[in-house]
Order: C-alpha cells, then structure tokens, then sequence
C-alpha cells in the first residue's frame, strides 16, 4: 500500500511538471518552428512573380526550392553534434537569427543563380532546427507524452499553411510601395520577424528540466527521470556511439519511409498556390487563403493521429495505412475533374501525411538517448530532407512535361505506394530491435496510469 502511495505521489508530481513544462516550453518552440515553416515556404507564394519580373523558369523553381533541404540535409548532423555541446537554447537562437537574416536576404534576387546561392545558405542556416527542438522532446517528456508532444510542436507549420500563406499573400499586396515588389516586402518582413523570435529563444527558452526557474527541483528531476525511463542507458560521448545512431536497421528504415512521406508533404506544400492558380484562383491575398486549405487538412492530421495512435497499438501497422489512405487520395484527385473537389483532396491527403509525422518520431525516440538520440533523430531528419529536394523538382519536372501544375500528384502516389511496401520491414526491424533490448535490460516495474489532467 505504501508502495502505491508513493508511486501515485511520483504519477501526480510528474503530471503537474510536464503540464507546466508543455504551457512554458511549447508556444516557443511553435513560435520557432512556425517561422521556419513561414521562411522555407513562402517561395511558393513568389513563384509566378519570380518568374515575370526575374525570368526564373518553372524547372529552376523547383531546384531552387529543393536545394534549401540538400544545405540542410548536408550539415544536419553535424549541426545537432555541435548543439549537444552547446546546448538547445543557445543554437535554436543561432539558428533563428542566421536563418531570418537570410530569409530577408531573398529580397535582393535578381536571377536563377541568385536564388539558387541564397536558398542554399538559408538551408545552411536552418540546418539542425527540427532534431534539436525533437531532442528537446527526449529531454523534458516521457515516451507516453512524446507521441502527442511532437503532435502538437506539428500544429506550428499546420497553423503557418493555414495562416502563412494569407499572411504572406497580404504582404505581397504591398506591390510598388517604396519601389519593391510584393515578394521583396514579404521576404523583408518574414526574415525580420524570425530574428526577433531568435531573440526570444535566447532570453526565455530553458534547455533542460534543470535549467528552468519556473520548476522546482523535485520537478525538474521527474522530468529528466521519466523522460530517460526504463529505456536503453544515456550516452554522452560520441565515439563508439554514431553507430548506434546511423546503423541500426529501423532507424534506416525509418528514414526511408520518411523520406517518402517529405515528398509528397514538401512537393504539395511548395506547389499548393500555383496548383490552385491554375484553376483560375487570382489574386495574390485570395490564392493564399485558398492555398491554405491544405493546413487545415494537416492541422486535423496531428491532432486526430496522435489520439488514434493512443487507441491502437501497432504504431507500424498506422504509418502503413495512412500511407495507403494517401496513395488512394491522391488517385482519387487525378480521375477528378472538378476544382472544388481537387482542392478538397488535397486538403484530406495532409491529414494523413502530417498525421505519419507523430508517429516517425515517436517510434525513432523511444529507442535513443543522449547523443546516440542527437546524431539518430538528425540522421532520420537528414534523410527526409533529402525527399524535400526531391519532392519540388520532381514536381516541377512533372509540370514541365505536361503545364499542368496536378501533375505532381503523380509523384504522390508512387511515393505513398513505396511507403506502404516498406511498413513490413519496419515492423520486422523494430521487433527486432525491442526484442534485443529485451534481453540485456530489466523488466521495468509497472507504473499506475498516469494523467495530464489529474
């Protein structure tokens, strides 16, 4: 009885610091992740423009939006290595004011190669973002929050299609005032806004449980020990450990599948306006707000997958469905000659590829730690951005082939089957991997359920 005293005492205090840590933590990291979603993607909006008053072509778009994710992919992991040394809050501030420098720097194009240097240095600079916010996660939550954690931190791009994309498509309304164009006030005014959150980020954003003054100590140790739990044991140091983090077969897997998924997430979001202007949507501000539809598809995604996932165990078995579920959308889309429906599809096919998202991380986080978590979650990240190239200049090859913008989804479906062919595999390698970490661990002791609203 004791016993069941204490663990409940521990499941109560546990509960009360991550609810603090999620109303403290969370509308920063957003507010980072949503400048980073606002700062890559606004392009989309300039596409048209950027070709009548600069003469970049359709297929020079394409390569110019997807070689921001090969900069990214390249210094991925070397950014997250450096980050485990110096600490979140110190490279999300590098990284926020470097990025909105050059995101405002995207003004000042005047032709392909222009826009092919500076997309370029702007995935440089972003280069490590998403790993270090998701080792974040496996510092402060417990795997049986990190599932709805990542869940929520995907509400930030979700929010940036849906509001982004209008907000963006306002700015460019601004055409001819003080002799720039639209798409030079919304690049200047985004990158500007980015570097005050790289401001923020310094002064309020603590990087580990011990670091918060708004905790007590009793709940700042719960915090790290449940976040740590009964899994594999910390590692600190890098050498002997990158192995675990790039070799593993489930974390390839993994990664591949992710792949797949950014090629079809980053091809339609980088597409999305000129898809809708191509059904005879005009206006700046009103294909912005169309083109937002697509948020509110993936808005529906990170809520409704995580609450699904609770209910049903077979994390691996989900990832193949909602793979499925969009290969069917985007067919469904391309024997479709309505407008209306089109973009309503669309919108249903991000429910199920931002609502995959939740369900990578979580099965990447609860197999690492420590720096082996550091170099495995920038390697998955590394991968999937590599799709993010892809994705665009497939995208514009497709259109360039046929002038029809939809083309694209073409490249939905073969990448969604491919991502479904793969699910087996990783439910084999991650049984696989728990089945090994089974037999040199101990059976941890169960705990009484616990609740974030006790």
């Amino acid at each position: 009885m004791a016993v069941d005293s204490v663990s409940s005492a521990a499941d109560t205090l546990h509960a009360r610091a991550t609810r603090k840590a999620m109303i403290r933590l969370l509308p920063v990291i957003l507010a980072a992740y949503f400048m980073s979603y606002i700062d890559r993607t606004n392009v989309a909006l300039a596409k048209t423009q950027l070709e009548a008053d600069v003469g970049i072509s359709v297929t020079a778009y394409g390569l110019g939006a997807g070689i921001f994710f090969v900069s990214y992919a390249f210094l991925e992991v070397p950014s997250s290595l450096l980050m485990h040394r110096v600490g979140p809050r110190r490279w999300i501030a590098r990284i926020a004011l470097t990025w909105g420098a050059l995101s405002a720097a995207m003004m000042f194009v005047q032709g392909e190669w222009s826009f092919y240097v500076l997309r370029f240095f702007l995935g440089a600079a972003e280069a490590g973002l998403y790993p270090t916010l998701m080792y974040m996660v496996t510092l402060w939550f417990s795997q049986k929050h990190r599932a709805t954690i990542v869940g929520l931190i995907y509400l930030a791009p979700t929010v940036a299609l849906i509001i982004g994309n209008p907000m963006g498509g306002a700015l460019m309304e601004l055409d001819g005032a003080l002799g720039l164009h639209g798409w030079q006030w919304m690049f200047l005014i985004e990158g500007v806004v980015t570097m005050l959150v790289g401001v923020l980020v310094w002064f309020i954003l603590p990087g580990t449980p011990e670091e918060a003054a708004w905790l007590t100590a009793e709940e700042a140790g719960i915090l790290s020990e449940r976040a740590v739990g009964d899994g594999p044991a910390v590692e600190h140091r890098i050498r002997g450990n990158l192995k675990k983090a790039f070799a593993r077969p489930f974390i390839v897997i993994v990664a591949l599948i992710y792949l797949l998924n950014q090629i079809t997430n980053v091809g339609i979001v980088f597409n999305m306006p000129s898809i809708v202007e191509a059904l005879d949507i005009n206006g700046a501000f009103l294909i912005g707000l169309v083109s937002g539809s697509s948020g509110i598809g993936a808005t529906i995604g990170v809520l409704l997958v995580p609450v699904v996932h609770r209910r049903f165990s077979h994390e691996t078995a989900l990832i193949g469905i909602l793979a499925a579920a969009t290969a069917v959308t985007a067919v469904v889309f391309v024997l479709s000659s309505s407008p209306a429906v089109q973009i309503l599809l669309i919108a249903v096919s991000m429910v199920f590829v931002f609502g995959t998202l939740p369900l990578f991380w979580s099965v990447a986080m609860a197999r690492m730690s420590g720096v082996v978590a550091a170099a495995g979650l920038a390697f998955i990240n590394t991968i999937g951005l590599l799709g993010g190239f892809l994705g665009p200049y497939a995208f514009g090859l497709a259109e360039d082939a046929t002038g029809d913008p939809g083309a694209g989804l073409y490249v939905v479906i073969a990448a969604s089957v491919l991502g479904v062919l793969l699910t087996p595999l990783l439910a084999g390698a991650v049984r696989k991997e728990d089945a090994a970490e089974a037999g040199t661990s101990v059976s941890p002791q169960p705990r009484a359920p616990e609740r974030l609203n006790d």
